[in-house]
């Protein structure tokens, strides 16, 4: 056996302050003081007779040689966690930590979560704002995304859920007080915008073939899908939102799509996890789960669909 594997305990230190850039933080997550963090990676450097980091501010980065031992090092203790996992795995029973985006998880994800802990009772969901795509070094076990990014290359699954277009949607009283008949009418109304990357009142009014200068636009902007759709339940203007997130305000009557003029492509869904994680047979009952709610159509959906 090759004698540098002795110091196997450092290169656990180095990967831990290596990606966390921050000794102090990595003696925190290995439970161990920053001084014996330093003491150790001082010796590995010592003994490998290379620099693996360099200071940078408050933050510690790598040296050109620490990246190529960094890359090594991840791959290998992740084939590792996969063999511990392939004879360690964790029962069907427990926690399952599922991240998603606020609006997904608040219009759609909860108001279905009981049928779900009705089938399996002994998993209990715990849902989270969506942080990080790269779920390998967090908490999340089940990962819904909102975009079009791929994880591939990070070594996890990624399924594409659904794809939607996109529509205006206002309150039944805005709708009736301006009796819309073209798409330029939403032009003297108040449009809800909220901060999107994937699309905007622009590209929707582009795709319906109407003239707008936003500066001649009467527009309020907001910070959440939530703040955006209770103005408009309000009142207060139109916004742009998907039919599986509005489908609920729709059928309760608070909502109208005043015109079937859909952005695309829209917002892409797509659910990551992790294929070495020990928790793959909750995985898998959740996957199952989700992609069987989403085959199936609510009778106000169909009830949609007789009317076209």
């Amino acid at each position: 056996m090759d004698k540098r594997l002795r110091h196997l305990s450092s290169l656990r230190y180095f990967e831990s302050a290596a990606r966390l850039k921050s000794y102090s933080k990595a003696a925190e997550e290995q439970f161990v003081s920053q001084a014996a963090i330093s003491q150790k990676l001082r010796q590995l450097e010592e003994q490998l007779k290379c620099k693996l980091f360099i200071r940078r501010g408050r933050e510690m980065h790598l040296t050109d040689k620490g990246q190529i031992l960094h890359k090594h090092i991840d791959d290998g203790f992740k084939q590792i966690i996969t063999g511990l996992n392939r004879i360690q795995n964790e029962p069907l029973e427990g926690l399952l930590n599922v991240s998603a985006p606020r609006s997904f998880s608040t219009r759609w994800l909860m108001p279905r979560l009981w049928k779900f802990t009705m089938e399996y009772p002994h998993i209990p969901i715990r849902v989270q704002s969506i942080k990080d795509i790269d779920i390998r070094h967090t908490e999340t076990d089940v990962l819904i995304w909102q975009g079009e990014e791929s994880v591939l290359h990070l070594g996890l699954e990624q399924e594409t859920l659904f794809e939607e277009a996109i529509f205006p949607y206002c309150s039944p009283e805005l709708a009736q007080s301006m009796k819309f008949e073209s798409p330029e009418q939403l032009l003297k109304c108040w449009l809800i915008d909220f901060h999107s990357a994937s699309f905007s009142w622009d590209h929707w009014f582009a795709t319906a073939k109407v003239k707008a200068k936003r500066e001649s636009l009467q527009w309020m902007e907001v910070s959440t899908f939530d703040m955006a759709i209770n103005a408009v339940v309000a009142g207060h203007g139109a916004c742009l939102a998907t039919e599986s997130i509005s489908a609920d305000f729709v059928e309760r009557g608070l909502l109208v799509k005043p015109f079937d003029i859909g952005l695309k492509p829209g917002i892409r869904y797509s659910l990551i996890s992790d294929p070495s994680s020990s928790r793959a047979l909750r995985i898998g009952a959740f996957k199952e789960w989700l992609n069987k709610e989403l085959s199936s159509k609510t009778e106000f959906e169909r009830s949609l669909e007789e009317r076209k």
